[in-house]
Formats: C-alpha cells, structure tokens, sequence
C-alpha cells in the first residue's frame, strides 16, 4: 500500500485573498505531493512490514526504520503529516474565536483567546528558520494546552503531544504573497483559522489523555488519525479520507 496525497477539502482558491490561489496550488500540488512521492519511493527499498505503516507510526517508530533511509523517512512522513493537518487547520468558512471546552482550556492557558493569538504569532514570528507553530496538549490529563514550534518537518506527536492547531512558516506557505513579512501572514491567518477542526481534535486529546501512559504513543496516534490528522495509505484511501472526514 502506499501513501497518498489527500485532497484539499475546499477549492484552491478558497482560502482568498489571504493566501492566495497560486501559492496553494503550490503548496498542495507540489510541496505536498513531492513529500508523499519522496516516501513512497524510500520505503521501496524497506523491508515488507513497512509498507503498510502510517507515516505516523513511521514518525513515532524510527529505530525500526533502516538507517540508510531514516532521514529521508523522518523528512519526508512528517511534511505529509504536518501538511495533511495544515489543510484541516483551515477554512473559507473560519475565523472568528473558538468556543465550548476549547476556548476555556485556552482561556485557563493564556488568559484569553487575545493573549493565546498573539502568544501564538510571536512564536511563529521568532522560530528561526522554516518550520510549524502548534497549539499542542500533552499526555498528562491535566496538562495545560501549549505553544510549541518545530523545526523542519518535526511534529509534537513525537514528543507526546496532541496537536490541536497548527500553521506553517516555511516560506513555501506565504512567500508569494507576503515576502519575508512572515509577521503579516501570521496575524491575518486567523481570518481562516477552523475553530471547529481545533474543537474537535481538542474533544479528541481528552480521550487519549485518559488512557493509561504506557498506551498513549498509539492512542495519539491512532486519534490522531480518528481526527482526520493524515490521510489512510492504501488505493482509496483519497476517497475514504475524503467521505470519512
């Protein structure tokens, strides 16, 4: 089985004028498709029971990866994770403040949704280099939310935590429209931010966080995937992706 590119779920034009049609044909199409290509052909040299394994499992399960190929597994499962979360994290219909659990576990966080956002931009503002900025629950049940960035294509899922929200800062994401004002870019974005994806993936992290700790490494990533975080392998795993989500 392999992996394969999920379909954005709205048109490219969309998420306009904010990010424009171009860069998310880019994006998408390119940036997107060359990680789940870049993997495929890595893991064909990989021994069988490989195969089949979600790039989040690949992500948390790297030792069992030769090491001739792990770097290029490592990269590229992670840009396929993190982007098939990106396009979840987004919509024509967003913007606005979150509400329900989620914008009190922010508000008990932050203070406010207003501090959270600005905590938020300040973090992806000051991350050097390319990389992701995430709103993020840890394993422990009571754990507050956090900020968290990563570099490259890291993710927090290997560090134990719950991505709720996430955006891009690699240039690729914005460049085209907003230069080197990442800034900009980062404070306009909530005018497409999907509150009700944040929701419920925020409803979704308090169940893994009830689950004993020895078991969370798979139950985050199992509801992660539950939480439409990354597209099934396999032949229709695009339409089932698609209708399941």
């Amino acid at each position: 089985m392999k992996h394969v590119l999920p379909l954005l779920p709205y048109a490219v034009s969309a998420l306009e004028p904010h990010i424009d049609t171009r860069t998310m044909t880019l994006h998408h199409d390119m940036h997107h498709a060359s990680y789940v290509k870049n993997l495929n052909l890595a893991l064909e040299s990989a021994p069988e029971p490989l195969h089949g394994k979600t790039a989040e499992w690949l992500l948390l399960n790297l030792m069992k990866v030769p090491e001739k190929i792990r770097t290029v597994v490592h990269d590229n499962a992670g840009g396929h994770v993190n982007h098939s979360l990106l396009w979840r994290a987004m919509s024509p219909d967003g913007g606005g403040a979150p509400s329900g659990p989620l914008a009190k576990a922010i508000e008990h966080a932050f203070g406010s949704s207003e501090n959270f956002k600005a905590q938020f931009e300040e973090a992806g503002s000051s991350l050097f280099g390319s990389g992701w900025v995430w709103l993020a629950k840890a394993q422990q049940g009571d754990a507050k939310l956090e900020i968290l960035t990563t570099s490259g294509h890291d993710t927090p899922l290997t560090q134990g935590c719950f991505p709720i929200l996430v955006n891009d800062v690699w240039e690729h994401a914005y460049y085209l429209k907003y230069q080197n004002r990442r800034a900009e870019y980062l404070r306009g974005w909530w005018s497409i931010t999907n509150w009700k994806e944040a929701e419920r993936r925020f409803d979704r992290s308090l169940h893994v966080a009830e689950l004993p700790l020895e078991a969370t490494a798979n139950a985050v990533r199992e509801a992660s995937m539950r939480a439409a975080s990354v597209a099934p392998s396999g032949r229709l795993a695009q339409m089932a992706w698609r209708d399941t989500n």
